[in-house]
């Protein structure tokens, strides 16, 4: 299958390119695909019907054509759209500015001010599209409001958000593309506060080709969560660089995502050389633009790589990212913890946090102490403030205070 630009399909089509641009965004060209600042458009892709005319059919009338439409990629412009954009890092802001105005527009910059760490730009942003009548806009707001709103303390307003998020669509939409956009919500809503996934929600294996490339590896990102979560440290491994490797055009928001678990199955399996060069990769990619969310979301699962990596070369976006660990983590054990009967401790700082999860895990006061940059007996001032804090006498005792 060859592309067109929209200029071209505006040509074969007898519209302006403006208009191509527009029903791309509105999801109406099966297969459509956002490239850059542009669209590429199947070569065979039809010209879609105008709904305004009597009779018109708003559906490929064949069963072959339905088919077809089930399995072109999910083309709605307002579902993530910075996330299922490739940008050049440094380059985020423009290409949120570069979307369709409006709903495509307006999330991608909500998304910008989340995945900056600007809860509160993110949830005003993203708010006013939570009913909104596009189901991509209506989608990306539950999910950008239920994780802002964990970070400014609005638990109420993050459980009314991550609900609805996990409620997406359920019931199985007669549109697969639309199944495949609340899965996916769905499935993202759950996974990230170690939630599972609620059963009505369709499975995602066979949803995943629906998605645009962009969406589909963060998809995968929430997929090897989940797998990292059972144990299974070395297949959810394969499943991130995997991913990694198959995309074309780099999407940074999916990317560092992916990098970041790859580096959480590396800590687990021991593997720091390789964890560090995870981790450098996505810092390079986050960097230039401030996406710093997701590196504060997961700190306490990257077992003090932040310590070991980030803090000695960037301090003050050390200090930032940690700034916002505390308020997301506050945010995300009063989710978790009650929904689950889990305990996660809320009461040691980032460190203590960091050198109890690898204790926990069998390391060493050495081999802590080597790993975060520090002395041994730093290391030991740490466990024991923790083991004081969580009311425990021995290093095992910690585990049941501590993330998956």
């Amino acid at each position: 299958m060859g592309w067109m630009t929209a200029a071209e399909a505006a040509r074969e089509w007898g519209v302006t390119p403006r208009r191509v641009q527009v029903l791309c965004a509105e999801g109406r060209i099966a297969g459509a695909e956002r490239f850059g600042r542009a669209w590429r458009i199947p070569g065979d892709a039809p010209k879609p019907a105008d709904p305004r005319r009597a009779g018109a059919p708003a559906t490929p009338t064949s069963a072959a054509g339905a088919e077809d439409a089930a399995r072109a990629p999910l083309s709605l412009g307002a579902l993530m759209p910075l996330m299922a954009t490739p940008f050049a890092p440094g380059r985020a802001e423009e290409a949120a500015a570069s979307l369709p105005e409006g709903a495509p527009r307006d999330i991608a910059r909500a998304e910008l001010a989340y995945f900056g760490g600007r809860a509160e730009d993110a949830a005003a942003a993203a708010e006013p599209y939570l009913g909104h009548g596009d189901p991509g806009a209506r989608l990306s707001a539950c999910l950008i409001c239920a994780y802002a709103n964990l970070s400014l303390g609005r638990i109420d307003a993050a459980r009314r958000s991550l609900d609805a998020a996990r409620d997406a669509l359920s019931g199985a939409p007669a549109d697969p593309r639309l199944a495949a956009a609340g899965a996916f919500v769905a499935h993202a809503a759950s996974v990230l506060l170690h939630l599972p996934a609620p059963a009505s929600v369709s499975d995602t294996d066979a949803l995943l080709p629906l998605l645009s490339p962009g969406l589909r590896a963060f998809a995968l990102y929430v997929r090897a969560h989940a797998v990292y979560l059972s144990g299974d440290y070395a297949r959810s491994l394969g499943i991130a660089e995997a991913a990694l490797l198959a995309q074309g055009a780099v999407h940074p928001i999916p990317s560092i995502y992916l990098r970041l678990v790859a580096v959480m199955d590396l800590v687990s399996l021991r593997r720091v050389d390789e964890a560090r060069a995870h981790l450098l990769a996505a810092w390079e990619l986050a960097h230039p633009d401030g996406l710093i969310e997701g590196f504060a979301e997961h700190h306490g699962l990257l077992g003090g790589m932040l310590e070991a990596v980030v803090k000695p070369a960037w301090p003050d976006d050390f200090r930032r990212i940690i700034d916002i660990t505390y308020r997301f983590s506050a945010g995300w054990r009063r989710v978790h913890n009650p929904a689950t009967g889990d305990d996660v401790a809320d009461n040691l700082t980032t460190t203590e946090f960091a050198a109890s999860m690898l204790a926990a895990r069998d390391w060493t006061n050495a081999q802590i102490a080597e790993h975060l940059g520090v002395s041994v007996n730093t290391v030991k001032s740490c466990l024991s403030a923790s083991m004081r804090k969580l009311g425990v006498s021995s290093r095992r005792d910690l585990a049941r205070f501590m993330l998956a």
